[in-house]
């Protein structure tokens, strides 16, 4: 039986402080439609600007993670995001008026809390796991960073942190299944080194930091005389070293901060914005190694998304248009006619063929000793695959062509030569209007991507 995605029944709010600003801060979850994701919006900005929970929108990791759109930026959005991912969430508006979520206790215990009371409900759309089927990896070498996620039919997490430390030296965390998400591991709080702090406090770093939203741990002998210095500037009572932890709080797992690190493993990989399948075995994870895993797997997703409709089509089938109809479309001729077949075509989307070989008049010049299809043709070819989609919206093609208005986002992944086949992809991102056709264009040679683009064009009368 297929499981379905889920939102929650209503809208639930929580305040509190920044972390790093010391602002307070509301946020609001907002139930959301299916395919909807995670999303933060900026209420307090004019425009209340929209910031997707997306791999690509990262800008920061350094004491927390932080994503940015169109210049609307929000902070430490871990913690919230681990709540959602942790409890099956797949589709949420979360408002908020400041520049950071709240830390509140420095868990997600209070947002899973939150969420529960809203109630969870179930939508009509099928929830889609991306199942690993080889290792992703992420690793730094030089400061003994690995996080590996393996093929399994369940998503399960194990983590190793090493912080060469008396107290906190070699601490492991487990997580067999995501359902123990709430119980386990939500209550686990962030922690920081006491040596840490006097940096921090210098920096301005934890202006809303508090004896009470984090685990303060001493690893090395630390006067009386200090200690309270620290429990003034945070206006509270003077504190001792109890085992290497303030004795303001006791641990609620023996291995918390091995499990807030899970915590947030589980958070950061929300970017990925879409429920994974598969065994995270992590040792010394970060935000920066989270988030980098999670863009690997995201880049991964999306070729695996576009091979597959690729992959569909069959070449050794008869075209939809074969050369001769083309050229009673496109008004291009040699040298410069660039698609060979057109394979499908709907009313948003077109799959076009170019064979290159040897013959092609450019690789005189370019290059006698390296042939190599230029990038600029590439981008032509797309162009005139995407021009035949356009062109199918008048009655008669023969007496309209389509000028280049933008061509944007280009990347090119890998050479052109003699030999290869580019297989074209477009599909329209918005409705024809006015002869504007806006289209995102990727081009593949077997399974490897070779040139992704965003074309804007208009469709003209000649005659």
């Amino acid at each position: 039986m297929s499981e379905r995605q889920k939102t929650i029944l209503k809208e639930v709010t929580l305040t509190g402080k920044g972390l790093h600003t010391g602002v307070n801060v509301t946020l609001t979850f907002k139930p959301a439609p299916a395919n909807f994701g995670y999303k933060f919006q900026r209420v307090d900005l004019d425009g209340k600007p929209v910031i997707k929970a997306i791999a690509k929108n990262v800008v920061d990791t350094s004491r927390g993670t932080a994503i940015e759109e169109n210049g609307a930026r929000v902070n430490t959005i871990e913690h919230t995001l681990a709540a959602v991912n942790g409890l099956g969430i797949d589709n949420v508006l979360i408002e908020i008026d400041g520049p950071e979520a709240p830390i509140l206790d420095g868990s997600s215990k209070f947002f899973v809390e939150a969420l529960l009371s809203a109630g969870i409900i179930e939508l009509e759309e099928e929830k889609k796991y991306f199942e690993i089927k080889k290792v992703i990896s992420f690793v730094d070498e030089e400061k003994g960073i690995e996080i590996c996620i393996y093929p399994d039919d369940h998503l399960s997490l194990n983590v190793l942190v090493d912080y060469n430390s008396s107290v906190l030296s070699n601490q492991y965390a487990t997580l067999k299944k995501i359902e123990d998400f709430k119980d386990e591991i939500a209550p686990c709080r962030t922690f920081v080194f006491f040596r840490e702090l006097e940096l921090l406090l210098k920096h301005n770093l934890i202006k809303g930091g508090d004896l009470d939203n984090a685990i303060v741990i001493a690893d090395r002998e630390v006067d009386q005389s200090e200690l309270d210095r620290v429990a003034d500037i945070f206006n509270k009572p003077h504190i001792k070293v109890k085992q290497g932890v303030l004795n303001n709080v006791d641990l609620r797992f023996h291995n918390e901060p091995a499990r807030h690190k899970l915590l947030d493993i589980i958070g950061d990989l929300a970017l990925v914005g879409t429920p994974i399948k598969g065994r995270i075995i992590a040792t010394r994870p970060g935000h920066y190694a989270n988030t980098e895993l999670a863009k690997k797997i995201t880049d991964i997703i999306k070729k695996a998304k576009l091979k597959g409709e690729i992959i569909d089509v069959d070449l050794n089938q008869p075209p939809l248009l074969d050369i001769n109809q083309i050229k009673k479309v496109l008004p291009h001729r040699y040298p410069f006619l660039l698609v060979d077949k057109i394979m499908e075509m709907t009313d948003t989307k077109v799959v076009g063929v170019k064979n290159v070989t040897m013959n092609e008049a450019f690789f005189v010049g370019h290059f006698p000793s390296e042939p190599v299809m230029p990038g600029v043709l590439q981008i032509e070819a797309m162009a005139q695959v995407g021009g035949i989609l356009a062109l199918s919206t008048v009655s008669d093609p023969e007496n309209y062509s389509t000028y280049f208005l933008k061509v944007d986002q280009v990347k090119f992944k890998r050479k052109v030569i003699p030999g290869d086949t580019i297989v074209f992809k477009l599909e329209l991102v918005t409705p024809i209007r006015r002869g504007i056709a806006n289209m995102r264009g990727v081009g593949f040679v077997g399974e490897n991507i070779v040139i992704e683009a965003d074309l804007m064009a208009q469709i003209s009368k000649t005659k």
